[in-house]
């Protein structure tokens, strides 16, 4: 199982300045080419929440005017100005309404693209990818990440810049209506900018942490219900609770310091604006005591301070749910910049009709550079032939394998197939020629039908009928419309790798690719994927990697694998005869049966 605690090395939080810099513009960028096909609406939208809040903004001003002029003009005046009053009201809330409308449009698009780019990103890179990067990390990246970043989308930005139009139209309005009085009323921003950049400071470190701890907590999770069966096999059930409960804790001591920081934060900033407005109201008094100022003013500026003050609750909750975006827009930009470990050619070589020759040339492989898998491998496999590959374990036998399907690269030399090099092949070609079929073959939720097309999604259902006849797979389904079950649990081994059988048929590639495809089955229901394996075999080049040398009596020649090298290579009969390792393990094999 994965260390959970491995979890967390994405962000750490002794990632220097120039670090989170870097992620910060990645981030931002990211963001930018989301929005950038919605520029026009954008603006519109700046346009509309501009009007609304010139609106608001007008409306203690329209109270000033009817208590300092429309109250001794007379009844008419007055209701000229409550009717403006009104008009304002309305307006605000009509291009607010709109603003709404259309920003959630915008959101949803938005969000539609980024869930669009991810899976496909995911799709596309190379399978070494994933063998570091965890199924729950991966649900974790579509799931919860793409929530943060949904709740920024839907009321993070309508309420900063709704704030920030108000923070600055109020204090215009304040020094416009009184120097002095606005002078007093905004003595204490410096103070307010301070909270809000130490608040911004320390939630984003709070915010990384929350990120960190929900990636664990799914993680964890994915992992425990996948290997439920082994989980409670062997009794694993209490541990895995207290690792459980250990992260959850840790996601819940990260929601509460996020808290503790908004606890902090918004009373201040409630108290700050309470003291602001005593003091407004007691100079402001005074001055209209003494005919400096008219009630009118003192009334609009009390409104106003109410309006300025307001919006700093909304921007500590947008900071809220900034960070939190912010942290989840951090890794899912460092998911979309990551390039595939196996890239695309520039000027891929077109293959139309592959022959499935496949040919080594001085290939050398590594995991990690200090512990070589193979040795400058010279290997040629003719079209048409098949090959068993056998040896111990962690000869290299598997690696082949993943080379010829280029799930990795070789260090250095070439793997051609007909003649071209695999890294100078488009993707859609290499996937037509070559095709790989393991032990573990997963069948998706679905019929069997489905899973047979799964080889070719265009086959017409007379096709798939005909490629689960050709295989056998007729012989235990009674209807191909019938449901495998999750991962095919409805299913056994055998039957499940007659299915993924009548894929390859049905896709029909130039080299099939066989890794210990028989090694998990009971003896009838290895002799039944024997008989589909002849079918399958028949007319392309096949290389079969398999333990039980039963499967190895069906090739034309026979590899030995050791240490990364070709130890021994010949029909297996010459090999037999020779006494040398395959002999050796062909008796071996045959004092097993007995």
């Amino acid at each position: 199982m994965t260390d959970w605690r491995g979890v967390a090395a994405e962000n750490r939080d002794d990632l220097d300045e120039e670090a989170n810099v870097l992620l910060r513009a990645r981030s931002r960028r990211l963001l930018g080419e989301l929005l950038r096909p919605h520029r026009r609406a954008i603006a519109l939208l700046v346009a509309l929440i501009v009007v609304a809040n010139a609106a608001g903004l007008a409306i203690p001003y329209l109270v000033k005017v009817g208590i300092d002029t429309g109250i001794p003009a007379g009844t008419r005046t007055l209701l000229l100005i409550v009717a403006a009053i009104l008009g304002c009201a309305v307006t605000q809330a009509l291009t607010r309404q709109a603003f709404l409308r259309f920003s959630g449009q915008i959101g949803q698009e938005t969000l539609l693209e980024l869930r669009r780019r991810v899976f496909k990103q995911f799709q596309r890179l190379s399978p070494a990818f994933h063998e570091k990067y965890t199924s729950g990390r991966v649900i974790s990246r579509l799931t919860s990440d793409v929530e943060a970043i949904a709740e920024l989308v839907a009321g993070g930005f309508d309420g900063l810049i709704t704030a920030v139009l108000t923070l600055f139209g109020t204090a215009v309005m304040l020094l416009v209506l009184d120097v002095r009085l606005g002078l007093v009323a905004l003595a204490p921003f410096p103070v307010l900018f301070l909270m809000a950049r130490w608040f911004r400071r320390a939630s984003l470190v709070t915010y990384r942490r929350s990120r960190e701890a929900v990636a664990g907590v799914i993680v964890h999770f994915v992992e425990s219900m996948t290997g439920i069966r082994a989980a409670q096999t062997f009794r694993r059930e209490d541990r895995n609770q207290e690792i459980f409960e250990e992260l959850d804790e840790r996601y819940r001591a990260a929601n509460l310091a996020g808290m503790r920081l908004i606890a902090l934060f918004q009373p201040g900033v409630k108290l700050l604006g309470n003291v602001t407005i005593a003091a407004v109201l007691v100079y402001g008094g005074w001055l209209a005591i003494h005919g400096e100022v008219t009630v009118g003013v003192l009334a609009a500026f009390l409104l106003y301070l109410r309006q300025f003050y307001e919006p700093m609750q909304e921007i500590s909750q947008f900071y809220n749910t900034l960070q939190s975006a912010g942290a989840a827009l951090e890794k899912l930009s460092g998911v979309l910049e990551e390039r595939p470990g196996v890239p695309e050619p520039l000027v891929p070589v077109a293959l139309p009709a592959a022959r499935g020759e496949v040919v080594f040339r001085d290939v050398r492989f590594h995991y990690h550079p200090d512990v070589p898998v193979l040795h400058r491998l010279d290997l040629v496999i003719p079209a048409g032939q098949t090959v068993a590959v056998v040896g111990a374990t962690g000869a290299g036998k598997t690696t082949l394998a993943k080379l010829i399907a280029r799930f990795y690269d070789p260090v250095t030399g070439a793997i051609t197939l007909d003649g071209v090099d695999l890294r100078d092949l488009a993707e859609d070609e290499l996937r037509r020629a070559v095709v790989m079929v393991t032990q573990e073959n997963y069948l998706f939720g679905g019929s069997v039908a489905d899973n047979i097309r799964f080889g070719r999604p265009s086959a017409s259902t007379a096709e798939v009928e005909a490629a689960a006849a050709a295989v056998g797979v007729r012989g235990f389904v009674s209807s191909l419309d019938g449901e495998t079950g999750k991962r095919g649990a409805r299913m056994s081994a055998g039957q499940r790798q007659l299915v993924a059988f009548a894929r390859v048929f049905l896709a029909d590639p130039a080299v099939l690719i066989l890794d210990e495809a028989t090694s998990s089955l009971d003896v009838p229901s290895e002799r039944l994927v024997q008989r589909a394996l002849r079918t399958v075999l028949t007319g392309r080049t096949a290389l079969i990697i398999a333990h039980r040398l039963s499967t190895v009596e069906i090739a034309d020649r026979v590899l030995v694998i050791d240490g990364g090298r070709v130890v021994e290579d010949g029909p297996p009969g010459e090999l037999i005869a020779a006494s040398g390792r395959y002999a050796g393990l062909h008796q071996a094999w045959l004092e097993s049966l007995t």
